[in-house]
Parts: C-alpha cells; sequence; structure tokens
C-alpha cells in the first residue's frame, strides 16, 4: 500500500498544473494518468492569456515559446444571409504581453509541465495507471484503488484526493455531488485538411447548411471542428461522406481542393458535447475541479483555461493545509466557493451562445436576431475602449483571475 499527500487523478492540464504548484510547495503528491502518454488529438488546443501569464509567474515562459505555436487575436463570428464575418472580440486591446491566444498542442504543452514538475523530489506521475475506485473510511475519501499498464491491482492512500480527470470523472458516479446537466443544440466533428502557406491564419470561422465551422491552424494542417445539430450524426454520415465535403468546401471555399482528403468516416471523429456542473465540487477527503467539477461547451475555446485557474485557486487554498497535515472540508469547500461563480458566469454566456448563435444556425435561421442587429451590437462593442476591453479581457482572463502560491513561483513577482 502506497501513501502520498495529494493524489490526483488525471494528467490533463488542470491535474498538471496543480501537481507541478504543490510539488514546487513542497508537498508530496502524485499523478494517477490512465494513459501511457499525453499524444491524443482533438483536445483543447487554446492557450489564454491567463494561462500565459500563469507559466511566466512560474519562469516557463522561455519555454513555452520555443513550443511550436499560432498566435490569435481576434474572434469573428459569420452573421447574415451571406454569413459576413463580424468581429466580437480583439485581444489585441490587451495590456501585453499577452495580448493573443496561443495555439498549442495540448501534448506539448502537457510535457512541458511534467517535465518541470520532474524536477521537484516530492513529485511523481505514473502513467498508464487508472483510478478504478475511492478508499472510503468513516466517510471520508482516503485514497483511490488503481490499476496499472500490467493489469495489476493496488491502492495509493492520500490526506487528498483531487479529481482531475474530466467529465467521465470517477467522482462523478457519486450521488452525493449532484450533477447538473444543461441542454446543448450541437454536437461536434473533429478531422484535419492539409494547409497550404497562401491560407489565412489564426483561428478562421465558417458557416454553412445547418453547420458551423472552426478551422484551428497548426502550421501544416488544418484541425477542423465542424458543429452539427445534436443528435444528428448517424443521420449525417448515412447520407454520406461526400455530401458532407460538398457542404463543407462550399463554406470554406478556399480550402475545397483539399476536402478530397477525408475519404472514410473514419477521419472524423466525433464528440458528444455535453455542458453540466456539480452541485456539489466535493466531500471529505475529495476534491473535483476543472471538466470534472464542470464540463464546458466548446464555445469560446476556455475549457482548458477555467480548468487551470481552478487549479491554481485549489493551490493557493490548499499548500498550507496540506503542509500541515490538517486539510479538511472546509478547505476543499473554499475552493468551490472561490471558483463557483466564475463558472456559473461562463456558462451562462456559453448558453447564450448556444441560443443566440450557434442554436439558429444548425436549424438554418439568421443568428444573432439578423445580420443588421448582429452588425448593432458588434459597432456597440467596438465603441468605446472599455467596450472593447470587456470582452477581450473576459475571454482572455476569465471573469476572476488566479495567482499562484508565492513558494510555488519561478518567474516575474
Amino acid at each position: 500500500m502506497d501513501r502520498t499527500t495529494c493524489c490526483v487523478v488525471g494528467g490533463g492540464p488542470a491535474g498538471m498544473v496543480l501537481a507541478l504548484l504543490l510539488a514546487r510547495a513542497g508537498i508530496a503528491v502524485t499523478v494517477l494518468e490512465k494513459h501511457g502518454d499525453f499524444l491524443r488529438d482533438f483536445r483543447g488546443d487554446t492557450v489564454h492569456p491567463s494561462t500565459l501569464a500563469l507559466l511566466d509567474d512560474l519562469g516557463l515562459a522561455e519555454d513555452f515559446a520555443r513550443l511550436p505555436q499560432r498566435r490569435v487575436r481576434t474572434v469573428r463570428l459569420p452573421v447574415g444571409a451571406d454569413r459576413s464575418m463580424v468581429t466580437v472580440a480583439d485581444l489585441g486591446v490587451l495590456r501585453g504581453p499577452y495580448d493573443y491566444v496561443a495555439m498549442v498542442p495540448q501534448w506539448d504543452l502537457l510535457d512541458l509541465l511534467v517535465e518541470q514538475a520532474r524536477r521537484e523530489p516530492s513529485f511523481q506521475v505514473r502513467m498508464s495507471t487508472e483510478a478504478t475506485s475511492f478508499l472510503v473510511e468513516d466517510g471520508r475519501v482516503t485514497g483511490v484503488r488503481y490499476r496499472d499498464a500490467d493489469g495489476r491491482h493496488g491502492e495509493l492512500r492520500a490526506h487528498l484526493t483531487v479529481a482531475c480527470d474530466g467529465r467521465g470523472s470517477l467522482a462523478r458516479s457519486r450521488p452525493e455531488l449532484g450533477l447538473r446537466s444543461f441542454d446543448c443544440p450541437m454536437d461536434a466533428w473533429w478531422f484535419r485538411l492539409p494547409r497550404n502557406e497562401d491560407d489565412p491564419s489564426g483561428l478562421v470561422g465558417a458557416a454553412g447548411d445547418r453547420f458551423m465551422a472552426a478551422l484551428i491552424d497548426r502550421g501544416e494542417y488544418w484541425q477542423c471542428a465542424v458543429l452539427i445539430p445534436k443528435g444528428s450524426d448517424a443521420e449525417r454520415r448515412a447520407a454520406g461522406l461526400g455530401r458532407f465535403s460538398a457542404g463543407f468546401a462550399a463554406a470554406v471555399p478556399w480550402i475545397a481542393d483539399r476536402c478530397d482528403v477525408l475519404r472514410s468516416w473514419e477521419q472524423v471523429k466525433f464528440l458528444d458535447v455535453r455542458m453540466d456542473r456539480l452541485r456539489r465540487w466535493h466531500r471529505p477527503g475529495l476534491l473535483c475541479i476543472g471538466d470534472a467539477a464542470h464540463a464546458m461547451s466548446p464555445v469560446f475555446g476556455i475549457g482548458i483555461n477555467l480548468a487551470v485557474q481552478d487549479a491554481v485557486a485549489a493551490a493557493r487554498h490548499l499548500v498550507e493545509p496540506l503542509r500541515s497535515g490538517t486539510v479538511g472540508l472546509g478547505d476543499v469547500r473554499a475552493v468551490q466557493r472561490r471558483r463557483r461563480p466564475t463558472t456559473v458566469a461562463t456558462q451562462a454566456l456559453q448558453r447564450m451562445a448556444h441560443a443566440e448563435l450557434i442554436g439558429p444556425i444548425l436549424r438554418g435561421q439568421q443568428p444573432l436576431g439578423g445580420a443588421d442587429r448582429a452588425r448593432r451590437t458588434a459597432g456597440l462593442l467596438a465603441g468605446s475602449p472599455l467596450t472593447r476591453r470587456l470582452p477581450a479581457y473576459f475571454l482572455g482572463y476569465g471573469a476572476l483571475r488566479e495567482r499562484p502560491p508565492d513558494a510555488a513561483r519561478g518567474g516575474r513577482r
């Protein structure tokens, strides 16, 4: 039987950031990651200013800058019958140096975090190790049971277990946490298409016949996301790949000459889009953060950054109680009190985008109340320095910006 101070279940961005912060503060932390590596495509790859500033605080800005990346400063949405593009957020109005979103493969970010965490003697990561159930004694979670790559079972006891294992989290099966779900009008398809040098750069949006598309510049290829009406995956696949390719080419004509690269539906990955959150993120000995606590819509691409900010807030609240061995229910409850308002506000905005923009397009209707209203709204947003900064700041930093504990810093003060 193994022991640690903090067991982190899940080696995604939230889990790895939390583990790095705790390890730098001298706290024994063990991460259990069920996969053998981080090379999984079509994950959240948008690194917003809040996360860029955090990496700077940790002394990792130069290391991160060396990763292959593209930078995006504007968010443009298609409106009107002609689907003309309207700018709704311009991060260029933010104070530098982080006035952009960095598009970086998630596995590169995670490799960087793990490399840094392994420099700390109190850090351990166990790849290909899946948490299978919680250890519970006298109503308190005291660790997890796990299965490793060889199929062997074991137990890891911990003063605190933090669930960072996404929307399929082991913790979500616990009825006392109370999962609340919200309607989503869409599911998503993900696929790749080649990119040419004379293509647009950054993040490009488009809309077609009852679908929306976002093309993410990866340098040599486009990572394409297509939003389709909820529950329509089987029907659309049955209609044939050729029909979809023709519709996509019509919506994004500058890439039409490469759509024949899609030769099988196996190249198109399906994502069941969900939005929900736990009513309680904790119980004695257990805390849920990131997608384990709140699954976000892909709208605005801010799920990864919200999860990272959860991790930073958790570290600030938990470093001292974990050091002293006194972490209790009040400590994990404080993390939810700190982060829940931001989660609720963000999901409210995403639900508004579902109702006003995405839902109408997927039903073949005019989004945002029509092109004239959309342009008036865009004009109001661009009308003064304050109204230009508000959407940009929310997109970049969220409703509440978190700072890492002093013991974990390694960069600027």
